[in-house]
């Protein structure tokens, strides 16, 4: 079984799929870009996080195609375009592009204790790290 399969497996497994639609987002993404040079577990860990709505999903997409197209063989170019996002962000969804942009670089991601997310966004970044902690024990 490849790798990208026993990642799935493990995530289902651990039921950290919010809804059938991002498991499906997911598989989609590992199928069409475990082939890459590029696909590492950070880029893993991203498209877990991309995954589960549609509009971060078209993002993630968008960038990979991009990446796929000009041959890369790192996520250089994505890092570049996840610190620009970041900076444009004016609302909590800058701590998730500053966690994507921790699994990219495979460093630990901390918020400051005096950062208070919403629920919505304390969910998306408590999944992603726990997503992140199966990838990296696969």
């Amino acid at each position: 079984m490849e790798w990208k399969d026993r990642c799935f497996n493990a995530l289902d497994a651990k039921k950290l799929f919010d809804d059938s639609a991002h498991r499906t987002r997911f598989k989609e993404l590992t199928d069409c870009y475990a082939s890459y040079p590029f696909f590492t577990p950070g880029l893993c860990k991203c498209m877990y996080l991309s995954a589960m709505d549609d509009e971060h999903f078209c993002v993630m997409l968008e960038t990979l195609t991009d990446l796929a197209l000009g041959k890369d063989k790192t996520t250089e170019e994505m890092r570049i375009k996840g610190d620009a996002l970041a900076e444009e962000q004016t609302t909590e969804e800058y701590y998730v592009y500053l966690l994507s942009n921790a699994f990219l670089d495979d460093v630990p991601f901390h918020l400051d204790e005096t950062v208070k997310l919403s629920p919505v966004f304390d969910h998306i970044i408590r999944r992603a790290l726990l997503a992140a902690a199966v990838i990296d024990s696969i």
